[in-house]
């Protein structure tokens, strides 16, 4: 658990007098600060990030991280995501010196996405990452809207640590063993 005195303040629209554009610039601000101008790692890993299909001239990750929906043509402005990107760099950047849940996600689009776990007092903030075979991709984050959300991926986490994570301590071993089994899956 996550004193939330230790994170950056969250950016909130009524901070902008309700002004969206205004508001929606200041966020892609703190994105552009923290994931393009800063090269942020995950352990000793530097994060690239999906730029094309740009939307709205911003890099495609930064509207993965602010919008949400099942369809990409469809995804809809998420002011909480929003309020908390100034929490994703140091989430991922300080994850073994937090103590931070994190894990392998399976998914049915990909077997090689990471998942970091931010717990606070009252809320949960879960940064996505994309395993390629070279590198590593910051693919999205997003605030739990609801208790059961958070606890299905925590439990997701302790059903990994039981089985394939069991001897997973760091970022770096995380990634080795994402990265080792794309390889052997490429033959």
């Amino acid at each position: 658990m996550i004193d939330k005195d230790l994170l950056p303040e969250k950016i909130c629209l009524e901070d902008y007098g309700g002004n969206y554009k205004a508001y929606i610039d200041a966020v892609y601000e703190v994105f552009e600060r923290d994931f393009i101008k800063h090269k942020s790692t995950f352990g000793s890993h530097k994060l690239a990030m999906k730029y094309h299909p740009a939307f709205q001239e911003r890099a495609y990750t930064f509207y993965h991280m602010t919008h949400k929906g099942k369809i990409e043509s469809e995804r809809q402005p998420d002011l909480r995501r929003c309020e908390c990107i100034p929490w994703a760099r140091p989430t991922v950047e300080n994850t073994s010196d937090w103590n931070l849940k994190f894990w392998r996600q399976a998914r049915q689009r990909s077997n090689n996405r990471g998942c970091i776990a931010l717990e606070t007092e009252d809320e949960t903030y879960f940064v996505i990452l994309e395993v390629r075979e070279t590198y590593v991709l910051l693919w999205t984050a997003f605030l739990s809207e609801y208790r059961h959300q958070s606890l299905k991926k925590l439990k997701e986490f302790e059903e990994w640590k039981q089985g394939e994570g069991g001897n997973i301590g760091t970022p770096d071993e995380l990634i080795a063993l994402m990265q080792e089994s794309i390889k052997k899956a490429r033959g």
